[in-house]
């Protein structure tokens, strides 16, 4: 199945996919800002084929939803009345630590950096996603 991972952000929203045959997750892009975000979303779903989505969910490291996956929660609603694949929630703690590791190791300037690392976590969340599918 080909997967669509989301890291939302108020600023930015991080995008990954995978392969087919679910073994290979690789960050897409990186959408700034909410204007006509599920809007792009759904374009890109079209373009690239995709039959769900992921989408991380910050919990707090006791399990409780804090406001930003209240602020998750309400992106998926809006999100459903665009699409009309399935949505999965995957929890996303530790994701961007674990991106801003690995982004720290390629010696990009901090700019490029910046662009990069919530599409870097969005692939970290799938990994995580498919993983755990298994």
């Amino acid at each position: 199945m080909r997967y669509l991972a989301i890291d939302f952000g108020q600023r930015r929203t991080g995008l990954a996919l995978c392969d087919r045959e679910e073994i290979i997750t690789s960050p897409l892009c990186v959408l700034e800002g909410q204007k006509g975000l599920c809007d792009k979303i759904a374009q890109i779903i079209g373009q690239e084929k995709i039959e769900a989505l992921v989408v991380g969910l910050p919990l707090n490291m006791d399990d409780s939803e804090g406001f930003q996956a209240q602020r998750v929660k309400r992106f998926v609603k809006q999100l459903q009345k665009v699409v009309s694949i399935p949505i999965h929630l995957q929890d996303e703690r530790l994701s961007s630590f674990s991106a801003q590791e690995k982004i720290a190791e390629t010696g990009w300037n901090r700019q490029k950096k910046k662009k990069h690392l919530d599409a870097i976590a969005a692939a970290d969340i799938l990994a995580a996603f498919l993983e755990q599918k298994q």
